[in-house]
């Protein structure tokens, strides 16, 4: 009787053993993702000061979050950062990885091509905060490299306090992400022309295409998959981008660059409102879900008119 419980419970397992590759991927995924999530959840219902326990109280933290302006801002400044760590360097990095792999590659070799996607690349390699503390050195306004340089080839009237104006503050981080983050759709695009026939660009200039035309001809269809990998994942980034805000600027001059990911941090971690603070990081994480489920519904929708010409 054991025998053949046994026997027929071999078979059970065996065609089942890879749950259990599954289960220290899963136990990680739930105490490192899906417990903190659950918990920040809670304390957005709270008025919790990190010392005493939690007191529920129910949708007061998010009733003054709809009313809050310096929220509303912070997702302004959003925006911005949209366009300069995903608009900009996608359609950068989408031109200069066409041109390394069209044009360089082709004249010049491949080895050159590929130190110029390393070099783009370099700056992803340093840690954020690395990189905008070097940055800001570059626009420091008394002796900073920018200043100097425009006071030594007779522009001084320009220089100014790049990052302690209002003014120039916003434009000015918006600059740094721009190279902080062009390297990587630069390096992923490359990786994606890869797998593209090299005697489609060979036939189409010798039709007398010019390099625009192969650009938008071949490069463009060929990689828009992943060119909406590359736009996803930038969103994500520039919606809970934190690193640079932190380093340069800390949300100033007067709140110019101020971001959720960065007000959520002032209000655990200087105002002291937990509650407050989990309630604006549960926030960012709802619209960082509703964001990445219209990528990939417009991702899916243009693959299927694309199989069905």
């Amino acid at each position: 009787m054991s025998t053949a419980r046994n026997g027929s419970l071999v078979p059970f397992l065996s065609g089942r053993s890879y749950w259990w590759y599954l289960l220290p991927g899963a136990a990680l995924l739930t105490l490192i993702i899906l417990v903190p999530l659950g918990w920040n959840i809670f304390l957005s219902f709270t008025d919790y000061r990190g010392i005493v326990a939690p007191r529920f109280t129910g949708l007061d933290n998010w009733i003054a979050l709809a009313g809050d302006q310096r929220f509303w801002l912070s997702f302004r400044n959003s925006v911005a950062m949209i366009l300069a760590m995903v608009i900009a360097p996608t359609a950068l990095g989408l031109v200069i990885a066409a041109a390394l792999f069209d044009v360089v590659g082709r004249k010049f070799g491949g080895r050159l091509a590929s130190f110029l996607r390393a070099t783009y690349y370099l700056p992803q390699i340093l840690p954020s905060v690395i990189a905008a503390i070097v940055i800001g050195w570059i626009l420091r306004p008394e002796n900073g490299a920018l200043n100097t340089i425009l006071e030594a080839v007779g522009l001084g009237q320009l220089a100014g306090n790049w990052l302690g104006s209002p003014d120039t503050a916003l434009g000015s981080m918006m600059v740094v992400l721009v190279w902080i983050q062009i390297g990587y759709p630069v390096v992923i695009f490359m990786a994606a022309l890869q797998r593209v026939d090299p005697e489609l660009y060979e036939a189409a200039e010798i039709d007398g295409a010019g390099w625009f035309r192969r650009f938008a001809a071949i490069t463009m269809p060929m990689i828009r998959p992943e060119m909406f990998v590359v736009a996803l994942t930038c969103t994500i980034a520039a919606l809970k981008v934190f690193g640079p805000v932190y380093a340069l600027t800390g949300g100033g001059p007067n709140f110019a660059t101020i971001v959720p990911s960065y007000y959520s941090y002032s209000q655990f971690f200087q105002s002291q409102q937990v509650g407050y603070g989990a309630a604006i990081a549960t926030a960012l994480t709802v619209v960082i879900m509703i964001v990445s489920v219209v990528f990939v519904w417009a991702q899916n929708r243009a693959e299927k008119k694309e199989t069905e010409r």
